[in-house]
């Protein structure tokens, strides 16, 4: 699984916190490892003062092999919070992605 992750020039610190995100995503996808060829991610800062709304956006799209890409999206206060509510979605979209071709006894 390739980890590809991308940042917009305002948002501040990115080379450590790409590092970061990289390994927050091995982990959070490692049990769909086997089945993702690519996973990018992009983080934007989309602040403008003096607005109080959340403004760090990060966006991921996980490419299952045989399958339509997946994407996720949160807007958050903070990159850190974006990126765990966007990979947290993902998660559940892959789980149903995944889900839905498996065969349960039964049904």
């Amino acid at each position: 699984m390739q980890v590809l992750v991308n940042t917009a020039n305002n948002v501040a610190g990115r080379q450590p916190w790409t590092t970061d995100v990289e390994t927050m995503v091995r982990e959070r996808l490692a049990r769909f490892e086997d089945r993702l060829t690519r996973v990018e991610v992009h983080v934007v800062d989309e602040s403008a003062p003096p607005t109080r709304q959340p403004d760090k956006r990060c966006a991921i799209e996980a490419r299952p092999a045989g399958f339509d890409p997946v994407a996720a999206t949160e807007t958050a206060e903070t990159i850190d919070q974006a990126t765990v509510g966007a990979l947290t979605k993902l998660v559940t979209a892959l789980e149903r992605t995944f889900g839905k071709t498996t065969t349960r006894k039964g049904h």
